[in-house]
């Protein structure tokens, strides 16, 4: 039997979801609603503490809300969780949500005011990954593995649609497609086979089982005018113009330190920071875990000293600042150690997700860092997702 409910919203969690209590004082998470509504929920999931709810109904709408304006949210697409919110309502829920981490999770009783950088909402996005379905390319239906076809896509690069709307895939099961925004470059990495696949004659196409057995495939990027190589299984941000944001916004919080002495980079990747904001110091240390991308970073950051180990067990030594950029799950107890042993008097964090964000603030401020500037940097628009550039100082 299905429970429905009228609610209040008065907050937003991380994911996107409206936070509201019931008439029994519960949390309920609701997808689709803003904060500050009147909505109908169909309650489709209880645990102890709190229920998830789908909204139906908008009874009394935010100011922030808005139709969305791709058609293929509404046949249930998974891409992009908050085109119902103005690009405006939007940054502003992110900051929201960053200012609640810091409040709840860190204990932060004050913090400093938060800069967002806004970037274009439409047309930017240079990586995708999607499902095969009839041949053609497809996301994935919201908490769902079920196939959603789309024509073409409101967020895809131009140079990433147009493999959307043309490409054939055949046999394959998932792809993900990859650009160059700044070089046209474009590649294709399909699972668990290439097989087939129909595409534009300057695309580079290479299957996972092909990966496995030794195949190279990668595509350049340009960012604050370095030229990066980016192989099939390295990381890089989804979006050029993104991580030119970060590199600006990293370069902002070390832009007055003395150069001098080691700038060590962690969880380094293809070596973005490494080649940009510290290639002035004598002396770099880029420690990364994937092995391709140590090799990346090898080839575009050549002067750097390139350590391929897990942050959690790397030796570390003295140096003058500190970069971070770790996964969704932050740095954690054993990386914060190893940054706070570096006795860095300076650590720029670039945290991909808010809660991660708060545990590691809390986590550097028990090691003598206090948290003094952040920035949101608007990564994806249109998708509750968060990305937060901070600065910490020691004590």
């Amino acid at each position: 039997m299905m429970e429905w409910a009228q609610l209040h919203t008065t907050g937003v969690a991380k994911g996107g979801a409206a936070i509201a209590r019931d008439a029994d004082g519960r949390v309920v998470f609701v997808r689709g609603a803003l904060p500050d509504e009147i909505v109908r929920a169909e309650i489709i999931e209880v645990k102890r503490d709190f229920a998830t709810a789908e909204l139906r109904e908008v009874i009394e709408p935010s100011p922030w809300r808005i139709e969305p304006p791709c058609p293929a949210v509404a046949a249930g697409c998974g891409g992009c969780d908050l085109q119902h919110a103005s690009l405006e309502g939007q940054r502003a829920l992110k900051v929201r949500i960053v200012e609640d981490a810091l409040r709840r999770v860190a204990r932060l009783r004050e913090h400093p005011a938060i800069e967002v950088v806004s970037l274009p909402g439409v047309g930017f996005r240079s990586t995708v990954r999607g499902v095969v379905c009839d041949r053609r390319f497809a996301f994935r239906r919201r908490a769902s593995h079920d196939a959603v076809a789309v024509a073409s896509c409101l967020v895809a690069h131009p140079l990433i649609d147009a493999l959307i709307r043309d490409g054939d895939f055949a046999t394959s099961h998932e792809v993900t497609l990859r650009c160059g925004a700044n070089t046209g470059d474009r590649l294709v990495v399909a699972s668990p086979h290439a097989q087939g696949i129909s595409v534009a004659d300057d695309v580079v196409v290479v299957g996972r089982d092909e990966l496995r057995r030794g195949a190279v495939g990668f595509f350049h990027e340009v960012v604050a005018g370095v030229r990066f190589r980016v192989s099939a299984r390295s990381f890089f941000q989804a979006r050029a113009d993104g991580a030119a944001a970060l590199v600006e916004a990293v370069g902002h919080h070390v832009g007055d330190l003395p150069t001098d002495g080691v700038a060590v980079d962690l969880y380094a990747g293809v070596g973005l920071f490494a080649a940009t904001v510290l290639a002035h110091w004598p002396e770099v240390v880029a420690v990364e875990q994937s092995a391709s991308s140590v090799g990346d970073c090898r080839h575009n950051v050549p002067r750097a000293r390139v350590v391929r180990a897990d942050v959690d067990e790397w030796h570390p030594q003295a140096a003058s600042v500190v970069v971070a950029d770790p996964s969704r799950q932050g740095l954690g107890v054993a990386a914060a150690d190893r940054v706070a042993a570096t006795g860095a008097p300076r650590v720029v964090l670039v945290s991909c997700d808010p809660a991660a964000f708060g545990r590691d603030a809390a986590l550097l401020g028990a090691r003598g860092y206090d948290l003094q500037a952040l920035r949101v940097v608007d990564l994806f628009p249109q998708t509750s997702h968060v990305e937060v550039v901070s600065r910490f100082d020691r004590r």
